[in-house]
This record gives C-alpha cells, structure tokens and sequence, in this order.
C-alpha cells in the first residue's frame, strides 16, 4: 500500500466518523465543529484525486464562510433544546423514509456512471512529484478565466461591491428621536457656562 492510497482511505474513514458525529451529538455548536472537520477531509480527498480547484473552492466557501457562519449564529442564539421532550422513538420512521429516499438516488447514480464495474479497482491518485513541472488545474482555469472571461468576471465582482454597500446602506437606521452629540458645537461652548454652583440645604 501506497502513501497516497493510505491517505486516501484514512482521509475517507475520518470524513465518515466525522458526518456520523453530527448527526449523532446534541450539541449544536459541536456538530458544526464536526462538520467543519467533514468538509477538511473532503477537501483533502479531492486534493488527492487531483482537483486542486474544486477543494480549495469547497474549502473557502463552506468551511471559510457557510460552517463559519452557523458557528457564529448557533453561538450567538444559545439555543437550549429540552431533550426530556422529544422522543427519540417517533423520528425513526421519518428516518428510514429519508434513508431509503437517499440510498434509492445513490444507487441510481452509481449505475449511471458505471461504478460498479470500477469498484474494486485502485483509485486514481495523483503523485505529485510528478506533477510537479505540469500545469494544474487552477493555472488553467484561472488563465481562461482572467483572459476570456475577464470582462464577465469585472462585471460579478461589481455587481457584488454594489450589493455589499446597499447591505450596508439598508442596515444603517436613521432614528430621529435619539439625542445625538454634537461635538462642533460642544467645541465652541463658553467655559463660563459649564459649570454651575448651587446652594444645597443642610
């Protein structure tokens, strides 16, 4: 066994435990930990298939802004779940309607593609001291996209700086009724005025 084929299997048990932890704990804010680690292991697999593009992608969208996200929504919320009330028993039927709708897609997908036949055949690993000197995928596509495309890609990067700032102007509330300072004018004041002596009774 290979050191590629040995991390590729273990990438794959890690990534299994890892879904089955976040199905399984309680805690919300664990289970978004564990899918954090989901979406490493995945993006470690494909680095190892050789789509270099795909996992840094997957890696900066979902584990960089989606998994980071509920993190931050779950923590801030402080959801608390009575666990005494629900019952573990009742969800078992949804449970095996969800499973078996699944399984039914996997399967029609797995002999679409013909992967059946490839099951037991070495999965492709790339050996990247052979790779080395050769052009990658994100050379090619990032070529493609900043010369063909470059014009389409100003235009999305624009439109996401417009839809940036009407965010910011939409959250921005102008309350008239809030006393505001005004240092201008605090700035310019007499010292004679500031302070005010009283006579307080004994």
């Amino acid at each position: 066994m290979t050191i590629e084929t040995f991390l590729f299997f273990t990438f794959s048990f890690f990534a299994l435990i890892s879904s089955l932890m976040v199905i399984i704990l309680k805690n919300a804010v664990h289970s978004v930990l564990f899918l954090i680690l989901v979406f490493c292991n995945i993006v470690s697999l494909l680095i190892l298939l050789g789509a270099e593009f795909l996992s840094f992608m997957l890696l900066i969208v979902y584990v960089g802004a989606i998994a980071v996200l509920f993190l931050f929504v779950v923590m801030m919320l402080n959801v608390k779940v009575n666990l005494s009330s629900l019952n573990s028993i009742s969800l078992i039927p949804l449970g095996i309607i969800i499973f078996g709708t699944l399984f039914y897609q996997f399967d029609l997908i797995i002999q679409e593609f013909y992967i059946y036949k490839s099951a037991y055949q070495q999965p492709t690993i790339i050996h990247w001291l052979v790779e080395e000197n050769l052009l990658s995928n994100i050379k090619v596509i990032g070529n493609v996209l900043y010369t063909n495309y470059s014009v389409l890609f100003l235009l999305s990067s624009l439109i996401l700086l417009i839809a940036m700032i009407g965010v910011i102007v939409l959250t921005m509330h102008q309350r008239t009724d809030v006393k505001k300072q005004l240092i201008e004018k605090q700035l310019i004041r007499s010292s004679a005025g500031v302070v005010k002596f009283i006579t307080l009774r004994k």
